[in-house]
């Protein structure tokens, strides 16, 4: 697996890629959903993963009808994911030792999340990570969120890159869409959504960890500048 073109940038989505929060939010709604003594089946739980709340409220509206207090539930979800949140989430395997390396190469880096700025810091604060990107493009900074390509168009443009020379490295479906759409070489790391034949069709490599990005990116055509 090698990189096409030269990495100028490396774009990076946060839930399932850097912090290892998609099972928590997953817990957080399925014990949300018992509360009100409802079910949602994991693979309706599946087609929110990677994207915006105006997403995850038409795929819950339609599953469980009309009269369903979304907001409440929304509340609730939230409430316990930032409950677990908040005693301490993990980093990803490899996150530390990549923006090492990024560092070390002078690489830009940017955070395209559909997460808020308010998510950002509560999951990346204690982590001291956020200091480490040029950049943080959350809910709020793009009209349409992933799989529109905005988050990643935003990220690139705010880097003074051409998302051409952009590596973006995503975990979920419809955040590989988006950056795939934004034109960047992109690579998935998979988390709670394996990578299907059409979602490896649109990456330049799937991986198990970041790690093996770091070692893609030694071999670029980028290491040679």
């Amino acid at each position: 697996m090698k990189a096409p073109w030269p990495i100028q940038a490396v774009v990076f989505d946060m839930d399932g890629l850097l912090v290892d929060t998609e099972v928590l939010c997953r817990d957080a709604m399925m014990e949300a959903t018992r509360r009100l003594g409802l079910e949602l089946p994991m693979d309706v739980f599946l087609t929110m993963v990677g994207s915006p709340q105006a997403h995850t409220r038409a795929v819950a509206m339609k599953h469980f009808g009309e009269g369903f207090d979304c907001d409440g539930w929304i509340a609730d979800t939230w409430a316990l994911a930032h409950a677990r949140i908040d005693l301490g989430v993990a980093l990803k395997a490899g996150v530390t030792e990549l923006l090492d390396a990024l560092e070390a190469a002078d690489i830009p880096r940017a955070i395209a999340t559909s997460s808020t700025h308010a998510t950002v810091e509560r999951q990346l604060g204690p982590h001291a990570l956020i200091p480490r990107f040029q950049a943080i493009v959350a809910n709020g900074d793009y009209a349409r969120g992933k799989p529109s390509p905005d988050p990643f168009l935003v990220a690139a443009e705010r880097l003074g890159v051409d998302p051409a020379l952009c590596l973006a490295l995503e975990d979920s479906h419809n955040g590989v869409r988006a950056a795939h759409a934004a034109g960047m070489m992109t690579i998935m790391a998979p988390d709670l959504l394996e990578a299907t034949p059409e979602i490896a069709a649109l990456c330049i490599g799937v991986v198990d960890t970041l790690h093996e990005v770091r070692a893609l990116f030694a071999a670029s055509p980028e290491a040679d500048r």
